[in-house]
Formats: C-alpha cells, structure tokens, sequence
C-alpha cells in the first residue's frame, strides 16, 4: 500500500500536471474573469518551474554535497549502491542506463581504484505494472560482465522503496560483516533521505552522493532567464524527495 501510494503522490506533485490542472479549466470556462486568472497563474508558474537558476539554487540547498574520490583515504568494506539506475528490455536483451545510473559507474570506478572492497547493490522491481523485473538479477549480470568478481558482488534485488532498501541490506550486510565501514552511493538529492533511512535501521554509513544537479554556479544570460522545458521535469525529483522526508518523518522511518 504504501508503495502505491507513494507513486501517486509521485504523480499529482508533478508541476507539469499543476500546469494541466490550470490550463484545462481555463480552456473551458466561460468566466473570463476567472479565465484569465488561471492563465496567469499558469504562465508564472511555468517560469518559475522553467528557470535554471531558481531550480539550480533550490537543489544547492538540498543536495548533500558531493566529495572527492582522493578524499576516501581508507578503503571501505563495501559500497552500497541504491536501485534505480538501470531498465532492460528482454526484446534486444540490453541494458539501458538512466541518469541516476552514475551511481553504479561510480561505484565500479570506487572498486577499480580501491576505495571499496565490495559492491552491494539494493534493488527490486521499482514499477507498478512489472513486479517481476527486479533490477538486482539484471545489476549482477552487468557486474559480472565488466570484469567485477562474483565473490566482490553483494545483491538485495527485493526492495521496493528506500526503507526497504535500508532494512533488506541490513539483513544482508549482518549476514556478511561482523563489523564494517560502509559508504551509501545514491543521487545527491536522494542522499539526506537515505542516510536517514540508513540510520534508523542500524547501519552508520558515509554519504557518497553522485548525479548532481548543482554544480558549479552559472550567471549566462539563458541560465538566468530563459524558460528551460527540461527543468520544468527535473523539479519531479526535488519535490519527490521533500514530500519523501515529510511522508517517511510521519511513517516513522527516519
């Protein structure tokens, strides 16, 4: 259930479906005067949800920063790779990366450099419609074909959400380390949530945050003040992540 409903809220916190539900009525209203109301709600809120600065800025704020590889001076047991980063499509029998992908890159490039003994990857079957498609079997079998041993590879391929991903690894990781140090390699904008997550069911980890949205600080013109469309999307995973705190703050997961 919660499951469910987290993909709804996931759903009507879109600002795109906010613009709908503006636009849709103001298409068919005979209140002129309410008519234009809406349109201009629309249009401020379209800029607002389209500049790159504010978005870049609000992500600032949220994001747990990112660090240097050289600053992992002593290798960690293992690093934890959150689920999310990859779909397959059995048709053609291939991968398909997605942004958050970068966690495992960053993961395997941490292994090849020393930084983390182990790689332990905690996903399951993130859609609604295809319970069945866990990505832990796929993330394995990706593993094992860029040379990365099967004795160095720990999969969790269950979870369904963050929570999940925190209590199933820790059952794992009980199983595997009397005691450990762990480095938990997720989104910079999901790290807060799952360092918490993390926390609350019993495993210290260290925040290695990966596919950030705000880098370096821009001043170009467009950056400034020209609508983007792709960012008008990109706030779907800020807004996910606050409504995220507030909903696993009530449930009594963090």
């Amino acid at each position: 259930m919660f499951f469910i409903l987290s993909k709804v809220l996931a759903f009507v916190t879109l600002p795109v479906i906010w613009l709908f539900a503006l636009l849709l009525p103001a298409l068919f209203s005979k209140d002129q005067k309410r008519r234009k109301k809406m349109l201009i709600w629309a249009v401020v809120l379209f800029y607002l949800f389209s500049n790159s600065f504010l978005f870049d800025e609000c992500m600032r704020l949220w994001e747990v920063p990112a660090i240097s590889e050289n600053s992992v001076t002593e290798p960690y047991d293992a690093g934890i790779v959150l689920g999310g980063v990859i779909s397959y499509d059995p048709r053609i029998e291939r991968f398909q990366f997605f942004r958050q992908g970068d966690r495992l890159q960053q993961a395997v490039l941490l292994y090849k450099k020393g930084k983390i003994k182990k790689i332990l990857f905690s996903g399951g079957a993130g859609a609604l419609s295809e319970p069945e498609n866990k990505e832990g079997p796929h993330v394995r079998s990706y593993l094992l074909e860029i040379g990365i041993p099967e004795t160095d590879i720990l999969i969790e391929g269950e979870s369904r959400n963050t929570r999940q991903n925190a209590v199933m690894t820790k059952e794992l990781l009980d199983k595997n380390f009397h005691n450990g140090r762990f480095l938990l390699i997720t989104s910079a904008s999901h790290e807060k949530r799952a360092v918490k997550c993390f926390e609350k069911a019993g495993v210290p980890v260290t925040p290695y945050s990966t596919d950030r949205y705000s880098g370096p600080r821009k001043h170009d013109f467009d950056h400034l003040f020209i609508p983007n469309a792709r960012v008008l999307f990109d706030w779907e995973g800020l807004i996910h992540e606050i409504v995220g705190i507030f909903i696993y703050k009530v449930a009594g997961y963090i």
